[in-house]
């Protein structure tokens, strides 16, 4: 089904005095045949504004184009009755480099298939085999555990905060630039994200792999952090090298706010350009495994058909 935005110009006058301008502002339509009023109702929604008196639209166009979850305007309704599973994590394998310093996983065999041949029945083999890897392999989540020495471990995790969470992603590979690459709060707050799983696509998982991927990488700003626990979050992920910027020296606010106040972290997810800005449900469930505080995930989302 198309997608529509609107395109335009706007002044705003409040009842109490006061005004409001915006130039190249873009939102989500819930349809094309929408009228000029509709939109500047859907637009002071949207800006969560309250006593506006007048509101006029300048150099107005609608367009098709795929919409980046402006408030106001619902996700799509499922139109059939399935639900398409999309994958957000990287596959491991041994000598992967997911961050560099950190050791890359090996793989090494515990049991052939051919040794085993002479245990079993004839025509009944197996493989056994020994993986040896850092947590922060892959795609994976930090547990409080990971950031302070009194939290939750992998294993103390509630699934119920892991399963099928309500996705809020935010589309912003356009919302950074290599001179700003911190996502601020308010780039963060027009959507209602509590309860949910807050998905920030940044695109940098397509240098996911190779030496560009090590440096220069989006991050949540600390504010942006702070925001999130404030509105009510309990998980979010990110497809870059890290939620902070590991080039700041040293400091990681992000990591020691979200998992101080029980926020989990998922890092190199990728595909999040996949999903739509609401609508999924997000998955990224660890082994329960006890005095450990970082493990890979097969992070997923499932969308309605």
């Amino acid at each position: 089904m198309p997608e529509y935005r609107a395109h335009f110009d706007f002044d705003i006058r409040f009842a109490n005095g006061g005004a409001l301008a915006g130039t190249g502002f873009r939102l989500d339509l819930p349809s094309a045949d929408v009228s000029e009023d509709d939109i500047g109702r859907l637009l002071v929604q949207h800006l969560g504004l309250a006593l506006v008196d007048e509101v006029e639209l300048r150099g107005l166009r609608v367009v098709e184009e795929e919409h980046r979850g402006s408030r106001g305007v619902a996700a799509a309704a499922a139109t059939g009755v399935g639900t398409r599973v999309v994958d957000l994590s990287h596959p491991i394998r041994a000598g992967l480099v997911t961050y560099p310093g950190l050791p890359a996983p090996t793989i090494t065999p515990h049991l052939t298939r051919e040794d085993s041949r002479a245990r079993y029945a004839p025509g009944t083999e197996f493989a056994i085999d020994i993986l040896t890897m850092i947590g922060n392999t892959g795609t994976y989540l930090d547990s409080p555990f990971h950031r302070y020495a009194d939290g939750s471990d992998l294993a103390g995790l509630d699934l119920g905060s892991l399963v099928g969470l309500r996705a809020e992603v935010f589309h912003l590979e356009d919302a950074w630039t290599p001179e700003r690459r911190g996502i601020r709060a308010a780039t963060l707050a027009d959507r209602d994200v509590r309860g949910a799983a807050v998905l920030l696509h940044t695109g940098w998982d397509r240098w996911f792999g190779r030496p560009e991927y090590g440096s220069g990488a989006p991050f949540l700003t600390g504010e942006g952090a702070q925001w999130l626990i404030d509105a009510g979050a309990v998980l979010v992920g990110i497809d870059s090298l890290n939620i902070d910027d590991t080039e700041s020296g040293g400091e990681r606010p992000a990591h020691s706010l979200l998992l101080g106040a029980g926020v989990h972290v998922v890092e190199h997810l990728t595909n999040l350009g996949s999903l739509p800005p609401r609508g999924a449900r997000f998955t990224a469930a660890p082994p329960a495994v006890e005095g450990f505080g970082t493990f890979p995930v097969r992070a997923f989302a499932e969308i309605p058909d």
